[in-house]
């Protein structure tokens, strides 16, 4: 067997590494700037290591029958670890993965490439940019995974962003984000408000040590204008090795608070995690 060796590379926004696992054959971890931001295991693409990829993944799971196949978006693209669920667990889907740095998705398709048939097309955009071009009910899943270092850019966190999300979901679609905050949640409460002002359903997905406050960590937002099957999503972050809370209704409600939507004028971008929050050695 042939050792697989690290790959580093600037790309148009920060210093890229691609390092192999040594723990499992063809799978890899990618960084931007020491910061972690995929994981691929290319012989097991439906393998999701860190956890809020799992959360995402469980939510995806439940969207519609299990196994149909769905139109994805995916603002966000770092190693396709999401695409390549998406693919191994409803094939015939039909993804569209914007990535704003093209250097970053030459290297990822370079060095781990998609399957044939894989059925995703790349595009090399603003994410935000991309979604305003974008036609009306035209997608059944929208996942945003975006960081620009470790933060999501400001131009992502607003209400007019929301409705942009809001516009190109169908009516029985569903809306995912990754987001990372600390208490007090200033910046995670806003993305709630945002989407509260314009879907109907609203989830919030994360460990309960990041809710009360403990330490800076990841959230998954949820959104949807149809009722979600909350209960079999709580069994399976619950199941997790790092098990998670589900919040919506009253709870989330009263977690968001006096909190109001942000505007395109004052948004700001998510909070610099503290040094050690996700970086590796």
């Amino acid at each position: 067997m042939t050792e697989s060796l690290p790959v580093a590379r600037a790309v148009d926004h920060g210093f890229a590494k691609l390092m192999p696992d040594v723990d499992r054959e063809r799978a890899w971890l990618l960084t931007v700037d020491g910061a972690p931001q995929s994981y691929v295991d290319l012989d097991e693409p439906t393998h999701l290591e860190f956890e809020y990829a799992r959360r995402l993944g469980h939510v995806l799971d439940g969207i519609g029958e299990p196994g149909r196949a769905l139109d994805a978006v995916h603002l966000g693209g770092g190693a396709l670890t999401l695409p390549r669920y998406l693919a191994a667990t409803r094939p015939g889907s039909r993804q569209d993965v914007v990535e704003a740095d093209r250097a970053l998705l030459d290297l990822v398709v370079e060095q781990l490439p998609l399957a044939d048939g894989a059925g995703i097309a790349l595009h090399a955009a603003d994410a935000r940019a991309w979604l305003e071009s974008a036609p009306a009910d035209c997608a059944d899943v929208l996942i945003a995974d975006v960081f620009g270092g470790s933060r999501v850019p400001a131009h992502l966190t607003s209400l007019e962003y929301a409705r942009e999300a809001a516009r190109v979901l169908r009516s029985d679609g569903v809306y995912l984000a990754n987001l990372a905050d600390a208490a007090p949640f200033a910046f995670l409460r806003s993305q709630l408000a945002n989407f509260a002002e314009v879907f109907h359903e609203l989830v919030l997905i994360a460990e309960p040590g990041v809710l009360r406050g403990r330490r800076f960590g990841n959230a998954v937002l949820v959104a949807a204008q149809v009722p979600l099957d909350t209960a079999v999503l709580a069994r399976r972050t619950a199941a997790d090795a790092f098990p998670a809370r589900v919040e919506e209704g009253v709870g989330l409600r009263k977690f968001i608070g006096a909190v109001r939507p942000v505007r395109d004028e004052e948004a700001v971008a998510s909070p610099e995690p503290p040094d050690g929050a996700f970086g590796i050695g």
